[in-house]
């Protein structure tokens, strides 16, 4: 039966989904585990939770459950935002003169512009829960950092921002946001902890990255009492709650029959394109259905493409749980490009599995490209996307425009994460031709490598 297809499809309430996916338990090879930084072996309950909340530690391990129940608390609050809407770009389609049919899930329609708060509510609801004080945390573009003090507002939780440099001097306004929301926002690397002094000794002048950031405030949290750090992206956590998205896109698509061929996300550390392809994986490690899956990382900071696969530590000060996967050092200073959220050392666990085991493929873009993208989909279809997010839109009209050339009427779905009106000054840079695209060398990626841990 073939259905009219809207610009927008919505769920129901009826149809929202009531439990998170847990796309690990499906995994035929696990991700690696946790180590503890000082012993070298698989990280215990006791100690994430030493660090995280404890449900959220619980969570961490959980490699059996396919599903776990979202806390009817967080539900209700999904519903002040949710469901995002799985738009059809009929608009870009006919700009693109392509036969192929192009969805983007809009997850910009909450103040926090992105799809973050997904997460920071469950976080900050089981802060709340296990009766914590407060939480710390770090935040790149800044997305996070604001979906986070709004979590934190709404449950009386203190919220601690450690806010990558660059993007603290670039995006005052987001900053700004977060504080409104009662956030207290440090530029990182900065003199408030003994690993922001060091790093600032080892590297003066630098921009920061998130590695410094995520040390800092798991500094803070230790030393903190009834505090404990949350983390934004790359930990299994956090892909299990994101996994709101793909599964409300894949319900969406299904009610129209609709079954994409290629699907495409934005990667830094992973939290929007793990949740985004949770669903479409699961089917695709059980046999049921196959797809093209994209992840899109920026040629500045390429840690999929150019990285190693190995264990590192997840932080540039070496306090946190080593993690295996593809990263470029966790020394690794990226260039101050403006997308600030995809300036992490290295990609999710879980992810970089899948990737090795060849269940997806990934591809790196300059950022000139990137805005090229950017700036025509907002013409087009009235939006003004985020730098992250214009990573997969980028990726997204090379893969309609292959379709132009082909013939192929092949179906796109991609993650448009959030909206860029707090990235203005990124998007002065591009309209005044002033835009750089700095690649990292090979050498200076070897150099950073080399220092990789030694683990058997």
């Amino acid at each position: 039966m073939s259905r009219e297809i809207p610009y927008k499809i919505y769920l129901e309430e009826s149809e929202m989904p009531k439990q998170w996916y847990n796309l690990r338990a499906d995994m035929k090879n696990k991700p690696a585990p946790l180590l503890n930084p000082e012993t070298l072996q698989p990280v215990t309950f006791e100690e994430l939770s030493g660090i995280f909340c404890e449900e959220l530690a619980k969570q961490e391990l959980n490699e059996t459950d396919t599903h776990i129940d979202i806390p009817e608390e967080i539900q209700k609050f999904y519903k002040m935002y949710r469901p995002a809407p799985l738009v059809r770009a009929y608009c870009l389609e006919e700009k693109l003169d392509t036969p192929a049919k192009i969805y983007y899930k809009f997850e910009g329609n909450n103040t926090s512009g992105s799809h973050k708060l997904n997460s920071a509510i469950a976080q900050a609801y089981y802060a709340k829960k296990q009766g914590l004080k407060g939480v710390t945390t770090e935040t790149g573009a800044g997305q996070w950092g604001t979906a986070l003090s709004m979590a934190c507002s709404y449950f009386d939780l203190d919220c601690q921002v450690y806010m990558v440099k660059v993007s603290y001097e670039q995006k005052p306004f987001r900053r700004e946001v977060m504080r409104t929301y009662g956030a207290s926002v440090t530029p990182s690397p900065s003199e408030t902890t003994n690993i922001g002094r060091q790093i600032l000794k080892e590297h003066p002048g630098t921009n920061g990255s998130l590695g410094c950031a995520i040390s800092e405030a798991v500094e803070k949290a230790v030393s903190t009492e009834g505090y404990r750090y949350v983390l934004g992206s790359v930990l299994n956590q956090v892909l299990l709650h994101q996994s709101i998205i793909g599964m409300e896109t894949k319900i969406a698509l299904d009610k129209y029959e609709i079954v994409p061929d290629i699907v495409i996300g934005c990667a830094g550390g992973g939290s929007n394109l793990g949740g985004l392809i949770a669903p479409f994986m699961g089917e695709k490690i059980r046999g049921e259905r196959d797809y093209q899956i994209i992840a899109v990382e920026p040629a500045s900071c390429p840690s999929m493409t150019r990285g190693t696969y190995a264990y590192d530590y997840c932080d540039t000060g070496r306090v946190c749980p080593l993690q295996k996967m593809y990263t470029l050092g966790s020394g690794f200073m990226p260039s101050p490009n403006h997308a600030g959220g995809l300036r992490y050392h290295g990609m999710s666990a879980t992810l970089s599995q899948l990737y090795a085991d060849g269940l997806m493929e990934a591809r790196s873009v300059e950022q000139s490209a990137v805005f090229e993208a950017a700036t025509q989909f907002a013409r087009v279809e009235g939006i003004l996307p985020a730098p992250e997010s214009s990573h997969a839109i980028r990726v997204a009209l090379d893969e309609a425009l292959k379709c132009k050339e082909t013939g192929e009427e092949k179906t796109i779905v991609f993650g448009l994460t959030g909206t860029g009106y707090f990235d203005m000054f990124a998007y002065e840079k591009f309209n005044d031709g002033k835009m750089t695209d700095y690649i990292p060398t090979d050498e200076e990626i070897a150099a950073s490598c080399a220092k990789l841990p030694k683990v058997n």
